[in-house]
């Protein structure tokens, strides 16, 4: 695991630093502790990551200029806050957890095995996906999406419009995001479940999900019951 740790906080970055050392033990690769945006955002651009870990509020800058940033990357982003209020905003951002301070090692564990169980926050649904277009962050409404198609270590996003985005999170890691709306019909396919016009069964037991726009997504032998399931 590598790890970045953005709080201006010294105290409070060691506890964190100290907390992950011991959940992760030999897993750790790297971790490392930025005191500012800048910096941090520097960082993000030059190294390979697995978890930011975020503070919303450094020197009073605000948070979320780094957040959509931090969210549009391959990583997950796990937000350490005070600011109960901004909890849902930052869900809606994609972010993977958000541990309100104060903490304990427990709650912090509970925030990174989400990324391993698929675990959802109880009320919270992601809105906006963060992608990267031409050097800048674009946010994306989760209302325009029709489907996701894996596409190795990256993404492609299906807009309802009829264009295609990509994104740099993975199918793994956006399905963890998105699986409140969204279901996994195949190894290469997340679909939102609500634009399921009908599940299609053709000879040689293949089958096939039609969405309202006419167009046809594979759906794999293993998945088909359980999208009937959640379909219906």
């Amino acid at each position: 695991m590598n790890i970045l740790i953005v709080e201006d906080e010294a105290r409070i970055a060691k506890r964190i630093e100290r907390m992950t050392r011991t959940i992760f033990g030999s897993a750790l690769q790297s971790i490392t502790l930025s005191s500012s945006f800048q910096e941090a955002l520097h960082y993000i651009e030059n190294n390979v990551l697995d978890f930011v870990l975020l503070d919303l509020n450094l020197n009073g800058e605000n948070g979320f200029d780094l957040l959509t940033t931090s969210v549009s990357k391959s990583f997950h982003t796990i937000i350490i806050s005070a600011n109960k209020d901004q909890a849902i905003t930052a869900f809606e951002y994609g972010v993977l957890d958000f541990v309100p301070k104060p903490f304990n090692q427990e709650r912090l564990e509970q925030a990174f095995n989400r990324a391993t169980t698929k675990e959802t926050s109880e009320g919270h649904e992601l809105k906006l996906l963060a992608i990267k277009k031409r050097g800048r962050v674009q946010l994306v409404p989760i209302e325009e999406l029709l489907y996701i198609k894996g596409a190795g270590t990256y993404t492609e996003l299906f807009l309802k419009n009829g264009t295609k985005e990509l994104h740099d999170k993975s199918l793994e890691k956006l399905e963890q995001l998105l699986s409140r709306t969204f279901i996994r019909i195949h190894k290469s396919y997340l679909v939102k479940i609500s634009e399921v016009k009908e599940i299609i069964v053709k000879s040689g037991s293949k089958y096939w999900a039609e969405l309202k726009n006419g167009e046809l997504i594979p759906i794999g032998r293993t998945k088909y019951k359980i999208l009937k399931e959640r379909w219906l």
